[in-house]
């Protein structure tokens, strides 16, 4: 796992990672008729969502953080399943917060074993990298980005 050398090479450890994980498929937004924050994953994209355990699997984790929206929860669903996790629901990281509350929370958990689930946007504002649903972002502790994962 490149990550997991890298943060080793450099004194981090795995636990040290912080895992930033844009939702998983949900549909086109226009094809949505009802409330937006409660448009759920589309079948492509449950299938991600399960998937993302076993592409996680080697990182510690110890919180995991959604964004309220139905389709950022479902993607993390089974990881904190499979980790005996609870989902804390975070405003910061809702679509209307996410260009400021959103980053000020990512770059305050740089350095922590937690997983975010989060919209597009937040990355190219945090990062300046724009992820792909679904695509999972490796950031150490100084904040920066060390690797990038497709689920």
């Amino acid at each position: 796992m490149e990550a997991a050398a890298e943060a080793q090479s450099r004194g981090l450890g795995l636990s040290a990672l912080l895992l930033v994980i844009r939702h998983a498929r949900a549909g086109h937004r226009t094809q949505w008729a009802g409330d937006d924050r409660r448009r759920p994953l589309d079948e492509r994209g449950r299938a991600q969502s399960r998937k993302l355990v076993g592409e996680v699997e080697g990182f510690a984790i110890e919180r995991i953080l959604s964004s309220p929206y139905d389709r950022c929860v479902q993607t993390v669903e089974p990881l904190a399943l499979a980790r005996g996790l609870d989902v804390e629901l975070r405003e910061e990281l809702s679509e209307e917060q996410q260009g400021t509350d959103g980053v000020a929370l990512v770059r305050q958990l740089a350095g922590e074993p937690v997983a975010l689930s989060v919209h597009g946007g937040l990355s190219d504002w945090t990062f300046g990298v724009r992820q792909k649903k679904g695509e999972i972002l490796v950031v150490d502790a100084e904040g920066g980005v060390v690797e990038s994962r497709r689920v």
